[in-house]
């Protein structure tokens, strides 16, 4: 640390690199609730949430067990096709809310052009729920599906097949059959919120 004196110590959480406080200070000062989005090692979550005086107001949240317990998505719940039906999820749960648009809160994370964060707003959007973003970040149809994944188990050694596709063979679904499922949880999503 400097010695100076007129050295300013940054904000706890900023030291941790936890808050941004510049960028949160932007999105808690406009009237609209932010969309925020988190992907960790153990899932991907999707809050809709409201900048009050007293503090911040969650309107609604979405988490990746709750595809899997609910809809029965048997593939891994941080990849990008499960980052998109939660979106739809979360969209859905915002427009009950009486939510019509928000702003992406990404928090520290840098904007990476078809990360599974952007899969999670195409789903939002793809729900209804407006959410400024600009279409080239967007992963493609053939990765928010799954087709990437299924292509890629077709031309793998048999080795790294058991190695890489674990999560998905120990939950009983073949790689290669992921869009298919991928459509058929899609669609229990749509009729669950018809």
């Amino acid at each position: 640390m400097a010695k100076d004196a007129r050295y300013r110590v940054a904000y706890r959480r900023r030291r941790e690199q936890k808050t941004d406080y510049q960028a949160r200070r932007i999105l808690a000062t406009s009237d609209q609730p932010r969309f925020v989005v988190r992907a960790s090692n153990h899932g991907i979550l999707a809050q809709v949430i409201k900048a009050e005086i007293i503090g911040d107001k969650v309107l609604s949240q979405t988490a990746s067990n709750e595809l899997i317990s609910k809809y029965g998505w048997q593939a891994s719940g941080k990849s990008i096709p499960a980052g998109y039906l939660l979106g739809l999820i979360a969209g859905h749960k915002a427009i009950k809310e009486g939510v019509e648009t928000a702003y992406l809160d990404l928090g520290l994370k840098r904007p990476t052009k078809g990360s599974k964060i952007f899969a999670v707003v195409k789903g939002a959007i793809d729900a209804g729920l407006n959410i400024p973003c600009d279409s080239d970040v967007i992963p493609p149809p053939e990765r928010l599906n799954g087709g990437d994944i299924a292509n890629y188990a077709k031309v793998i050694d048999p080795e790294g097949y058991e190695k890489y596709f674990s999560v998905y063979l120990r939950k009983g679904l073949r790689p290669e059959s992921l869009p298919e499922h991928f459509e058929e949880t899609k669609k229990k999503i749509q009729e669950d919120w018809a």
